[in-house]
């Protein structure tokens, strides 16, 4: 599997107080062509498939969408009799992002493939260490949120020093994801049955294994191992396994 197309659950109920959700999905449609948007559920769940860059830039267009709706809440309350509107005009997702960027003290988010992220994490663990801001992940099934903060409250200069270098944070961590988006491949162990016994037998011959790639990166699930490596790596391992 290379790292060409994913897919999301996104949750848009969230924003069922302030608009209407179906006319958000339209929305959401025009802003990512490139994407597949499966039915909305009842509950407010849509699956979202396609490049990786698409879904990223249509994480961003809902983080910009319900960054105004929160501080709206936080000035006024909650207000249940709120009526639905539509949403309004994206101005571009170039504009808006780079105005977010400049702002001093905003927080910085990107949205990276989740075994990506766990191999920067393992290999590049310099990728999420910056003077006086704080990286944090959160996963959602395939995408993981990074969020890069300011450490603590400071003072205008020392802020804006913050905010330089979170933001140069940022960059780094999204020029190593796309550089791994061009190389990386990740393959399946499978536990055919289930049992103990087998997930021991491949953990086992998978820790004989690794050693002989050491660039290899093994995530262990409860019914799998996802093996993540650059392609000449993954085949041979797997190629080993498989033996």
């Amino acid at each position: 599997q290379a790292f060409l197309s994913v897919t999301s659950i996104l949750n848009v109920a969230v924003f069922r107080d302030h608009f209407a959700v179906e006319d958000l999905v339209e929305e959401m449609k025009k802003q990512s062509p490139a994407l597949s948007f499966g039915p909305l559920q009842p509950e407010g769940q849509i699956a979202v498939q396609g490049p990786f860059p698409a879904l990223r830039a249509l994480r961003e267009f809902l983080l910009l969408k319900a960054k105004p709706l929160s501080e709206e809440d936080k000035r006024g309350g909650k207000s249940h009799q709120r009526a639905r509107r539509k949403p309004q005009e994206h101005r571009g997702a170039t504009e808006t992002r780079d105005s977010v960027r400049e702002a001093p003290g905003e927080k910085h988010v990107v949205v990276l493939d989740t075994d990506i992220y766990h191999y920067m994490r393992h290999f590049l663990p310099q990728a999420f260490q910056a003077s006086d801001v704080v990286i944090s992940g959160v996963t959602d099934g395939d995408i993981t949120t990074v969020c890069i903060e300011d450490s603590a409250g400071r003072k205008a200069a020392a802020a804006a020093a913050a905010a330089a270098h979170g933001l140069r944070a940022k960059k780094t961590i999204e020029r190593y994801s796309v550089d791994l988006q061009k190389i990386l491949l990740k393959e399946r162990i499978c536990f055919k049955e289930h049992s103990r016994g087998e997930k021991q037998r491949y953990k086992r011959l998978c820790e004989r294994l690794k050693p002989r790639y050491p660039k290899v990166l093994l995530i262990p699930y409860d019914t799998h191992i996802d093996v993540v490596g650059t392609s000449a790596d993954v085949f041979e391992f797997m190629e080993q396994v498989r033996s």
